[in-house]
C-alpha cells in the first residue's frame, strides 16, 4: 500500500509517534465489557488474599489518599473501586488494581489485549523507517505490557519502545504531562506525533508543541470530525514522514 503523508508539506520530520490505546489503536470497546468487569468482579477477592501484606498496606493508603477519606477500611475500599470504576475515573489506585488483577488473566490465558489489524503493520512499517514507538494510556504501564505482549494478534511489545501513564507522565488532558514525555524521549515536541480519539488529549498535545492525529474508527459513535485535528480512520497507509517537497523548476 502507498504510504499516506500526513497533511502539511512544511510539517518538521517526526522522530517519535506517541499512541493512545482505547478507540484509536485498541477497541474501547473491550475495555469496557471485558477487563473493567473482569477487575470489578475480583477487587474484594484480592483484598481478601492478600491481608497482612505490604501490598494490601498500600493499596488501602493509596486509595484513602486518592478518595480523601483516611478512615476507610477494606470494604470501604472496595466500594470506592467500584464506584471508580462505573464512573471510569482515572485514579492511579484502581490502575494499578486493575493491572495487577489483568495481568493474572493474561497469564492463565483468560484474557487477551484487543488491537485493531491495521496496527502491527504500521507499528513495523514506523520502526523500519527509524521513528520511535511509544504508548501512552491512563491505564499502568503494567497493564499496557500485557495488553500488546497478550494481545489478538500474538506478542507485539517488540514493536513498541516504552510506555507512559498517570504516573509517570501526567494526566492525558495536561499539556505539562506531553512536556514531561518530549523531556522523557529526548525528542523534540515539534518532531513528535500524538494519535488519541480523544479532542481534548490532542488540544493538549498541540498545546505542549506535539503534532497531532485524531483517529476516529469507523464504528465509533462520535463521528469521523473532531475540530482542529486531521483526522484518519486507521492506521493503514499512515506515513508520519512530512510529503516531500516539490523540486523547484531549474533556471533557463
Amino acid at each position: 500500500m502507498t504510504p499516506v503523508p500526513l497533511p502539511g508539506a512544511d510539517r518538521a520530520p517526526v522522530r517519535a509517534v506517541v499512541l493512545d490505546i482505547e478507540g484509536t489503536i485498541g477497541s474501547a470497546d473491550h475495555v469496557h465489557t471485558v477487563l473493567f468487569p473482569y477487575a470489578r468482579a475480583r477487587f474484594a477477592a484480592w483484598f481478601a488474599a492478600h491481608r497482612g501484606e505490604d501490598r494490601w498496606t498500600r493499596a488501602i493508603e493509596d486509595i484513602r489518599e486518592a478518595a480523601g477519606a483516611p478512615g476507610l477500611d477494606e470494604a470501604g475500599a472496595v466500594t470506592a473501586l467500584h464506584a471508580w470504576t462505573d464512573a471510569d475515573v482515572k485514579a492511579a489506585p484502581l490502575k494499578a488494581l486493575q493491572g495487577e488483577i489483568w495481568a493474572a488473566g493474561y497469564a492463565d490465558g483468560s484474557l487477551h489485549g484487543h488491537v485493531y489489524d491495521d496496527v502491527p503493520e504500521a507499528l513495523a512499517r514506523w520502526r523500519a523507517a527509524g521513528i520511535a514507538r511509544h504508548v501512552y494510556s491512563s491505564g499502568s504501564v503494567a497493564a499496557q505490557r500485557n495488553w500488546f505482549a497478550h494481545s489478538n494478534h500474538g506478542d507485539l511489545t517488540g514493536l513498541l519502545d516504552g510506555y507512559f501513564d498517570l504516573t509517570t507522565a501526567g494526566p492525558k488532558r495536561a499539556p505539562d504531562s506531553y512536556r514531561t514525555i518530549s523531556r522523557a524521549l529526548a525528542v523534540p515536541p515539534g518532531q513528535t506525533l500524538f494519535l488519541s480519539d480523544v479532542r481534548a488529549e490532542l488540544d493538549a498535545a498541540a498545546a505542549a508543541g506535539w503534532q497531532t492525529l485524531a483517529v476516529r474508527r469507523p464504528d465509533d459513535p462520535r463521528g469521523p470530525v473532531v475540530d482542529g485535528h486531521p483526522v484518519r480512520t486507521g492506521l493503514a497507509g499512515l506515513d508520519p514522514a512530512p510529503a516531500a517537497p516539490a523540486c523547484p523548476p531549474r533556471a533557463p
